[in-house]
């Protein structure tokens, strides 16, 4: 495959849509425990959540999927949702959140250049929780190459920044 020209470098992914099972449901999660707002529900079809009020970050929907169950292990589709925090303290509050709601985490890396929580909506769907580290803190190798890792991430130490 050639490459003929570069995306726009203000270019970034606009939103999500979800087709969930149950609105109600999938409302109580990233409303409910993550803390977005709804912006918008079109009966029990659909609804449109963001942060800081912009139109909306995710939609959700059951136009075809009302009732349904997650694809099985071994299908394509999406492997994760990642969600951006500003910052690492608001990682920490979004942690305490899924802790609090008791729902178990996949996973917690330092991938070098942030630091990620990896858990599942009430629909099976992959949640990505995360924060970019400043671009100073980054890994790069002798090269000036980028060099990403994954390590354990301290998740009491990330809690601890809840209460800084």
């Amino acid at each position: 495959m050639s490459q003929t020209s570069a995306v726009a470098a203000g270019t970034r992914i606009g939103h999500v849509h979800l087709k969930v099972a149950d609105l109600d449901r999938a409302l109580g999660f990233y409303c409910g425990v993550l803390g977005f707002e709804l912006m918008q529900r079109m009966g029990s079809g659909a609804a449109f959540i963001s942060a800081g009020g912009y139109h909306h970050h995710i939609g959700l929907n059951t136009w075809e999927s009302k009732g349904g169950s997650p694809p099985p292990p071994g299908t394509t589709g999406l492997f994760h949702t990642a969600i951006l925090y500003p910052t690492r303290p608001a990682l920490a509050d979004a942690l305490h959140r899924v802790l609090t709601a008791g729902i178990a985490l996949d996973g917690a890396s330092d991938h070098g250049v942030s630091e990620a929580l990896y858990l599942r909506d009430p629909d099976q769907n992959g949640v990505e929780l995360y924060w970019d580290k400043p671009r100073e803190q980054w890994p790069f190798g002798p090269d000036g190459k980028l060099s990403m890792f994954t390590k354990r991430l301290d998740v009491e130490g990330l809690l601890k920044q809840r209460e800084a």
